[in-house]
């Protein structure tokens, strides 16, 4: 046995790991789809895909370990956006507009109604007898209390190209490519009007709302965080970078999950909004083209790639008095006894080599660079107690 944990150790030192993830956030499950995933939403125990060009998927993630597709429609546009609410999808369909499909039975979705938006339909909202949708030509609010029979019963034309667009109390809050977030009210849905605007790094490209603060992405400029406690006057008070592109983005709680085609899912703490801090992140295999959240699960639209589902483990591990394995941003720090050694970064691993991120009492092994200490790429052996 000692011979062949040596054996594994040595291949850990010689293969290395690639920097694909932090170790607070795993890839828990993956469901391939016909198509290209651009849009996902999640509502109880189903994931609603938007697939490109291949229409409408539903999945089931009764089981996040094990999603699978359940239910199919191919509609005739390119699918962008999706929202679910009270039994019926919601598409932005792009060229082909607002695409309404039941999905009462999510074996057997099928589109009951339709609505042309004129332009490029690319983001969607739900908010009762009404659906907002994010049109090139701005925000468009379509009257659904008969789905089969959608009807446009208002428009505002943003100063830029409409991306997407998130709802809270009476007032659409839009990522408005060239102009930044645009509030507009819709306390009269017939008459949506002007709100306040705040400007954005570059284009604004995705935003959700939570409270009393609008996340907003910027294509490579990364995350804004902005009050708008006056949405009459929206301030930024915190921004977040990250590697390359932000295209969308998902907020539960004091999390915030930003969907990066390059580099993957970004997590962003906001606890404190004036200093947004990336607390974990994940390459996935495709190229995030946008993220829904729940709980502490994240579910990717991952294009090609599928859709991808993650869990963030929130700060790590911590174990005392014998041993401590502290894992945060991709670093660990390991304390035995009175020695502390830092690695950063690192990969924890089992005594059977495989890569985990929460490790079991018992012999784990942390492999990293010592800062300094000439050991880089060594394993130590850590004994985790309770």
């Amino acid at each position: 046995m000692r011979i062949a944990l040596a054996a594994v150790c040595l291949g850990l030192l010689l293969v290395g790991v690639a920097p694909a993830d932090s170790l607070n956030v795993r890839l828990v499950g993956t469901c391939d789809t016909p198509g290209a995933v651009m849009g996902v939403a999640v509502s109880g125990s189903h994931a609603y895909v938007a697939d490109g060009d291949s229409g409408f998927g539903v999945i089931s993630v009764t089981d996040p370990t094990m999603p699978y597709e359940v239910g199919h429609y191919d509609t005739t546009g390119n699918e962008l956006g999706v929202a679910v609410d009270s039994g019926h999808a919601y598409v932005a369909a792009y060229l082909d507009g607002l695409r309404v499909i039941s999905v009462a039975d999510p074996t057997h979705p099928v589109e009951v109604g339709c609505c042309d938006t004129m332009n490029q339909a690319h983001g969607v909202a739900a908010g009762g007898e009404y659906v907002y949708v994010a049109d090139f030509t701005g925000l468009w609010v379509v009257l659904v209390h008969d789905p089969a029979n959608p009807v446009a019963v208002g428009h505002y034309d943003t100063p830029g190209s409409a991306r997407r667009v998130s709802l809270s109390g009476d007032y659409a809050y839009v990522a408005d490519q060239e102009s930044g977030l645009v509030v507009v009210s819709i306390a009269d849905p017939a008459h949506p009007t002007w709100a306040g605007h705040c400007a954005t790094p570059t284009w604004a490209y995705g935003v959700a709302v939570s409270g009393s603060y609008a996340y907003v992405v910027n294509s490579n400029a990364g995350l804004s965080v902005i009050s708008v406690t006056d949405p009459t006057h929206p301030v930024q008070v915190g921004y977040c970078a990250v590697p390359s592109q932000a295209w969308d983005v998902a907020v539960d709680g004091n999390l915030v999950y930003v969907a990066d085609p390059d580099s993957g899912l970004r997590v962003i703490s906001v606890a404190d909004p004036a200093h947004p801090l990336e607390v974990g992140y994940y390459d996935t295999p495709g190229h995030p083209q946008s993220v829904a959240a729940d709980g502490n699960y994240a579910y990717v639209a991952d294009y090609t790639a599928g859709m991808q589902i993650l869990e963030f483990y929130g700060a790590g591990v911590q174990e005392r008095p014998s041993a401590e394995v502290r894992m945060a941003n991709g670093g660990a720090t390991i304390l035995s006894g009175s020695r502390i050694q830092s690695l950063e970064p690192s990969a924890v691993f089992d005594a059977m080599g495989r890569r985990v991120s929460n490790p079991k009492p018992g012999v784990c092994f942390v492999r990293g660079e010592g800062r300094g200490t000439g050991n880089e790429g060594r394993i130590r052996k850590v004994v985790i107690t309770r």
